[in-house]
């Protein structure tokens, strides 16, 4: 398979090898992000142990990052003996390691193998405090996929490991300019919708296959029983939450839209003096956030509203997880037809409002904005404004994001020009109106002089 992008972190994991000293490297990242691909990929050609922890006995474990070590350095005795810690495991792996070049020492999903050892982190710690850190002859690498783990357990200042790391990767979902070379025989519109689903999630974007159209993609994905994608979202959750009926509830609910802490408890049965709790968790695990309406001065906490930001989340709660008794007892072309269909491009419309509001900085940095700026949106009782960019140059850019065809573009631009009246702009900057489409119009329609259009030729180039 291709590997795509990661120009930064492969660069920086290729440097670690080639420099003199030794290297600590945490890697950290959501679910199916490509952690595991960046790291096999950049030290493909190099001594290299990559061992994957579990959800087992220390014993097995220790067992299996044995075998691992015979396997890639094809030394039987390795495979077979018991060892009673850690440190015992680790020396025989040491002793039977290339010594001719630098060693790249993967443990993959660590928080499995310290939620069985939990001596693991302080066992590392003193290796690399007396025999690798001055070395310059290992790279340790640490790869986990609990923000909140890898945050506080090796990171963060209580750890063992704190303040030996010689850098970190955070490893963020693909942008959407980068996910288009996923699928290049597809149309831009074709492509954006696969990242409306998909997000910048490799391990999802290749589930979409490239000779088939998005309809049979998504019938293929997600609606039948043993669909590959049918059950994903669930699958994530169990694995980090408990009490999944009230995430459930509340991942139902901001799948259809941003909403206030009082909507949510409604919506999904919740005791609102609860709710915080719950959504908390979902903002550490990068699937929610919360969100204020730009105004220029600091936010009221009352203002404040929550949207699910992970696209496969929120397309699973829009369509899959309300449905799943029809889904089982219905075919899925007729399911995509009665259920998925009539509503999908609705749905769009709300993930390309996204989509613009992420790429309105590198717009900025095409039209050389310079200076600080804060993309957001801006709501109250009387109007609803898809995009505003407050700059320190004293413009602000305000934008109406139109998934679907543009009927009349003198209606749009007065609308327009109504929203950007009914914002507050306390330090009377200047308003540069935009307007984002799929597809820019025709030479023919005549448009304000000062109205900026942006197609997705423009957020793909961006």
């Amino acid at each position: 398979m291709t590997f795509f992008g990661r120009e930064s972190e492969h660069r920086l994991l290729q440097e670690a090898y080639d420099a003199a000293e030794s290297a600590f490297i945490p890697i950290y990242g959501g679910r199916r992000v490509g952690k595991s691909a960046l790291i096999l990929h950049a030290f493909e050609d190099v001594p290299h142990l990559y061992f994957t922890g579990k959800q087992a006995p220390a014993a097995m474990q220790r067992r299996a990052f044995l075998r691992e070590a015979a396997r890639t350095w094809d030394i039987p005795a390795l495979d077979g003996p018991e060892t009673a810690d850690w440190n015992q495991a680790i020396d025989l792996v040491l002793a039977h390691a290339p010594k001719d070049r630098k060693l790249v020492l993967s443990l993959d999903e660590f928080q499995w193998m310290a939620e069985a050892s939990p001596e693991l982190p302080s066992i590392l710690q003193e290796y690399w405090d007396r025999e690798w850190q001055h070395s310059g002859k290992m790279v340790l690498i640490l790869c986990g996929s609990y923000l909140g783990f890898m945050e506080r357990e090796i990171l963060g200042r209580k750890s063992p490991l704190f303040g030996r790391r010689t850098a970190q990767i955070r490893l963020q979902p693909f942008h959407f300019h980068e996910t288009i070379l996923f699928h290049p025989n597809w149309s831009l519109i074709d492509r954006a919708r696969a990242y409306f689903i998909c997000g910048g999630i490799p391990y999802y974007l290749n589930t979409f296959k490239r000779g088939r159209s998005i309809p049979e993609n998504i019938r293929e994905a997600f609606l039948g029983e043993h669909a590959l994608l049918h059950y994903e979202a669930d699958f994530l959750l169990r694995e980090e939450l408990r009490e999944l009926e009230i995430y459930h509830a509340i991942l139902t609910c901001l799948a259809n839209g941003s909403h206030p802490n009082k909507d949510i408890a409604n919506r999904a049965g919740i005791d609102p003096r609860r709710l915080t709790h719950y959504l908390n968790t979902l903002i550490q695990l990068g699937y929610v956030r919360k969100h204020y309406p730009s105004t220029g001065k600091p936010p009221a906490a009352k203002q404040v509203r929550f949207s699910l930001e992970n696209p496969l989340l929120r397309f699973w709660f829009h369509f899959i997880f309300p449905n799943h008794s029809y889904l089982a007892q219905t075919p899925p072309a007729t399911a995509y037809r009665d259920l998925v269909q009539p509503k999908l491009d609705a749905y769009y419309g709300l993930c390309f409002k996204r989509l613009c509001r992420e790429s309105l900085s590198k717009i900025y940095a095409k039209e050389d904005v310079s200076g600080p700026f804060d993309v957001g949106e801006y709501w109250s009782k009387d109007v609803q404004i898809d995009l505003v960019g407050r700059r320190g140059d004293d413009w602000i850019d305000v934008g109406e994001c139109k998934w679907g065809r543009v009927t009349s573009w003198p209606s749009l631009t007065k609308e327009l020009a109504r929203k950007a009246q009914a914002l507050p702009n306390p330090n009377l900057a200047t308003i540069q109106p935009r307007v984002f489409v799929r597809t820019r119009p025709g030479k023919s329609i005549a448009l304000p002089e000062n109205l900026k259009v942006h197609d997705l030729e423009d957020l793909c180039q961006a």
